[in-house]
């Protein structure tokens, strides 16, 4: 079963009111990139990293006017 919490203080506090009972054995792993045991989002994506072809000159400072019609920047 998987519980969520936050840190505070020091101490993990579980979301939802969970009681887990004294001595239960857990696992304790950071989900908002606190890791940084494991490879970088570079490392991650170097297979794909300059791939695309024929994009817009200005499609890095524009991506929302050309993903979503918004105005250009």
């Amino acid at each position: 079963m998987t519980y969520r919490g936050r840190v505070k203080n020091g101490v993990i506090v579980l979301d939802d009111s969970a009681a887990l009972p004294d001595g239960t054995e857990v696992q304790i792993e950071a989900v908002n990139g606190e890791d940084k045991d494991g490879p970088t989002l570079a490392e991650r994506l170097q297979d794909v990293i300059g791939i695309a072809e024929g994009l817009p000159s200005d499609m890095a400072r524009n991506h929302d006017h050309y993903i979503h019609g918004a105005p250009k920047k």
